[in-house]
């Protein structure tokens, strides 16, 4: 979508900067994109505590290393 803002140059140069971008619309994009997930995350954050579910990343990452070494058991026996 085409837009005609007014953006402050400076504000323009600053984000090309950080962002490492040449192009002001890639800049101005990844800028756009953090800010949403920045806001997304407040919401989550927000909600800490708020709900009923419980999860255990540790048991998580032992079911992940057991199914890991089957796989590479698994490609093991196909060589």
């Amino acid at each position: 979508m085409r837009a005609t803002l007014n953006i402050p140059d400076d504000l323009i140069k600053e984000v090309q900067k950080v962002s490492g971008e040449k192009s002001k619309t890639r800049a101005v994009t990844i800028a756009m994109k953090e800010y949403i997930k920045q806001q997304k995350l407040k919401e989550i954050l927000r909600l800490r505590g708020k709900t009923g579910f419980a999860f255990d990343w540790e048991e998580e990452e032992k079911k992940e290393m057991k199914a890991q070494a089957g796989r590479e058991r698994a490609i093991g026996k196909r060589k």
